[in-house]
């Protein structure tokens, strides 16, 4: 399946993004660094904040498969840049909590983190990219 996105530019380094399916739209601008007014997320930023969405979309999909409510986690992923060899994300940390008093077994933990762990964004990452994971129950 594909799916279909089209970016126009709006100038002063701001773009629109329409997802052709729903219609939806989201704005991105340069971020601060790069000359951006840092008011929007930038391009990376979207791939951070995917790799969140991503991730809590998998532990959900486990969640209610175990007839678990999640409702509430988290996904907090902090993006760092690099500048060399180019500039790209040089690393991303991760920290997913749970609700508190969500009452999961060790084998339970040891799906939502398989998950995690599998989600297609997190695949369709660079290996260069330093990736760090951490999970709070």
């Amino acid at each position: 399946m594909s799916v279909k996105s089209t970016a126009i530019y709006q100038g002063n380094l701001d773009c629109e993004i329409t997802h052709e399916q729903s219609g939806s739209t989201i704005q991105t601008e340069a971020p601060l660094d790069n000359g951006g007014n840092g008011t929007k997320f930038s391009p990376t930023d979207l791939i951070a904040a995917g790799l969140g969405g991503c991730i809590l979309t998998m532990i959900g999909a486990v969640a209610k498969r175990e007839n678990l409510d999640i409702k509430g986690a988290k996904a907090e992923v902090t993006k760092e840049m690099s500048a060399s060899p180019v500039r790209r994300i040089g690393k991303l940390t991760v920290t997913v909590t749970l609700p508190k008093g969500l009452q999961i077994t060790d084998v339970q933990k040891r799906k939502f983190e398989a998950s995690a762990k599998g989600c297609p964004v997190k695949a369709s990452i660079h290996p260069d990219i330093e990736l760090n994971m951490n999970f709070v129950y």
